[in-house]
């Protein structure tokens, strides 16, 4: 019997040989679970990135995630717990900033020509700010969740609009304390009597009035009612603009006209401030750029461009559409 060479001619042993003729079995076939779209699950065991989201999910009586889970509004808080947290964090140190004394500002009696306007009531009173800038716009959220059942969006646009508000309300009343401009009616909070007593020196005013008249006199920069409007309402009309499409190269000009309606509104309240002399035009134009940042900052940290997705909120974990979640409504009813 003849031994096989190779090309080398070097012989090839017998072991070799069937070695080299023996195939390699392809790979096991792995089973995967398939991914029902519709309930948002996976079907039969849970994918091991879901179990990473329990707090979300819940679990099963086996332990673990779920295999077939349905996301609810307090599920999803509780994923977002540490945001809830800094939310609270946010509301203690406005809270602080509003007991912190201003800065007292130099006020002279060559001054006062600017600063001697009327003391005028709130066109708009402090209680209502809150109204227009965070219950409205959280009562729109709810009647768009109630027509299309989306549990993220409806989250997400509560706590957004939440962290607007809020981050504005820091920033605008940490910029009082340290700036402490003049109120434009400072003169009648100084000299309610209209009988002003300057120091004899520097000519500063020595003020006899009530000192938390007087404290809320050195607050006049930025407007806080202008921030807050232009945060909460910004907010909302960045929401609107993605709900309805308004970017979506068709030429509606009506679409337009209900995402600039918030911000109508908001500088509504802007000029309000200035019509009651309690502040300046620089002061509003300050709070309403401060709020309108910070809510555009804030949009874009829980949703995409209004130009892109139709304004579907960003998710965690698996992502899925918003007609897969309306189809996750129905699916849960019939359940």
């Amino acid at each position: 019997m003849s031994m096989p060479y190779k090309n080398d001619m070097t012989p090839v042993s017998p072991t070799n040989l069937s070695k080299k003729k023996k195939k390699k079995s392809p790979p096991a076939a792995t089973t995967e679970a398939p991914f029902d779209r519709v309930r948002y699950c996976q079907v039969g065991s849970a994918p091991a990135t879901m179990a990473s989201n329990e707090a979300m999910w819940g679990s099963t009586s086996s332990g673990g995630a779920p295999a077939c889970a349905f996301p609810t509004v307090p599920r999803v808080a509780r994923s977002h717990a540490w945001d809830w947290v800094a939310l609270l964090l946010l509301v203690a140190v406005d809270a602080l900033l509003n007991v912190v004394e201003p800065f007292h500002r130099f006020v002279g009696a060559g001054m006062m020509a600017d600063l001697g306007y009327p003391m005028k009531a709130n066109t708009v009173p402090v209680w209502a700010v809150p109204v227009i800038a965070v219950i409205a716009p959280v009562v729109i959220f709810i009647v768009f969740y109630i027509r299309r059942r989306n549990v993220y969006d409806l989250h997400h646009a509560i706590l957004g609009i939440l962290f607007a508000v809020l981050i504005t309300g820091v920033l605008t009343d940490a910029i009082k304390d340290a700036v402490g401009r003049p109120r434009p009616n400072f003169f009648w909070r100084c000299f309610p009597d209209g009988k002003a007593v300057y120091d004899s020196i520097t000519t500063g005013v020595i003020c006899h009035g009530d000192p938390k008249v007087i404290k809320e006199g050195h607050k006049s920069f930025p407007s806080g009612h202008t921030s807050w409007s232009f945060a909460g309402l910004g907010f909302l009309s960045w929401y609107l603009a993605g709900k309805i499409t308004v970017f979506d190269r068709r030429g509606h000009v009506a679409k337009l006209c209900v995402v600039l309606l918030p911000l109508l509104v908001a500088a509504m309240v802007a000029i309000s401030r200035v019509d009651d002399y309690w502040h300046h035009w620089q002061d509003v134009c300050t709070g309403g750029v401060l709020g309108l940042v910070v809510a555009s900052v804030c949009y874009l940290q829980f949703f995409p461009a209004p130009s892109d997705e139709k304004g579907t909120p960003h998710f965690l974990g698996n992502c899925c559409t918003e007609d897969t979640l309306m189809k996750n409504n129905l699916q849960k009813r019939r359940i």
